[in-house]
């Protein structure tokens, strides 16, 4: 896919009023005593390289003295706040070891790197300039993956928690050609699902290097999962091909593989799968489900040529009324889910009034 069919620049969208009190309500907004403009104060930087010695696009930044010290108490308990209940009792078993600001793509984040040094144990989170658009893909990426994820905002700043992999294009390159036969087929399969997901949740963008493949060990043979790690491009754009993978240049290898280990009707019976498992993850988070998408309806997170488009192409891949009728994202995803929810056991429409 070219990548001229995206926008240069998606623009940063405010929190609504009505998002503000859905991330009070499931403890997601909790106030943080560090703010992403504070992190931007940095009076030096050098490149990142990885262990291949290729610049990484991060720079590691550096604060003057007089910062520094306050910069790093923050940064603590932030990391408190974050993956426990605030309490300030092992700040001093705590290090921040680096900081660092990624130069590429539209959120800019800072990463940071806190270690325990008791044991030497390390992780990473994130500070982002809060976007509505990214925390729509945030929650919608709880709510309807297998997977949990774990944010603060506070008015103009989201913390993130880090999600452990291996980069998609790092894996083709390095580990796939390692794979057996097997296992190749199981990461096809894994690709059809995840295609499958980012589409009906309408998420954009999924380049090689925005998800993860996660090996996992299961007696004797070893299982991969395929997760987003990059939720900037969520129910912005109006191509429809930008929230379908399979269409970016930089997963032809997977695209490859998928067409060389799996049949037509496997794949047709893995998107079912995927589907109907969608489903059941609405349903289980009804409410919350209902919330998220009474936001977005009332929400402005996109241009008006990019909803009429979408809807349309949609609608033409559908024939489902609802998306041709839409007339904002909320709606657009509203059609999705209700597409998926009909199809499965004719279970009732959603309504969000």
């Amino acid at each position: 896919m070219n990548k001229k069919l995206m926008s240069k620049k998606k623009p940063s969208y405010k929190i609504s009023k009505s998002l503000d009190d859905y991330l009070i309500s499931y403890s997601r907004k909790i106030i943080i005593p560090i703010f992403y403009e504070d992190l931007k104060r940095f009076s030096g930087s050098v490149s990142v390289f990885n262990n291949k010695e290729r610049d990484t696009l991060w720079v590691r930044v550096f604060y003057s003295d007089s910062e520094r010290k306050e910069i790093d108490e923050n940064l603590k308990k932030v990391y408190n706040l974050l993956h426990s209940d605030g309490n300030e009792l092992n700040i001093k078993f705590l290090n921040v070891d680096a900081i660092d600001y990624c130069t590429f793509g539209n959120s800019k984040p800072f990463r940071v790197k806190i270690r325990n040094i008791l044991n030497d144990n390390f992780t990473y989170f994130y500070v982002k300039k809060a976007d509505a658009s990214r925390i729509y893909g945030l929650e919608l990426e709880h709510i309807l993956s297998p997977y949990n994820l774990n944010f603060l905002v506070f008015e103009d700043t989201l913390i993130e928690e880090h999600i452990t992999g291996i980069p998609g294009d790092e894996f083709f390159d390095e580990f796939l050609p390692k794979c057996n036969n097997m296992e190749k087929a199981q990461i096809a399969k894994e690709f059809v699902k995840f295609n499958e997901r980012c589409m009906i949740r309408l998420l954009g963008d999924m380049r090689s290097y925005n998800y993860v493949i996660i090996p996992t060990h299961d007696f004797d043979q070893v299982v991969y999962k395929i997760r987003a790690i990059d939720f900037d491009q969520q129910s912005y754009e109006g191509n429809l091909q930008i929230y379908r993978p399979q269409f970016f240049k930089e997963n032809i290898k997977i695209m490859d593989l998928i067409k060389d280990k799996l049949q037509k009707n496997s794949v047709d019976q893995y998107k079912i799968e995927e589907r109907s498992i969608m489903a059941k993850r609405i349903l289980s988070s009804l409410q919350r489900s209902k919330k998220i998408l009474k936001c977005m309806i009332s929400d402005s997170i996109s241009k008006k040529e990019n909803i009429k488009l979408l809807s349309q192409q949609i609608y033409s891949l559908t024939r489902d009324n609802n998306f041709k009728k839409a007339t904002n994202m909320g709606e657009i995803m509203k059609a999705s889910f209700n597409y998926i929810l009909k199809n499965y056991e004719n279970h009732e429409m959603l309504s969000v009034d």
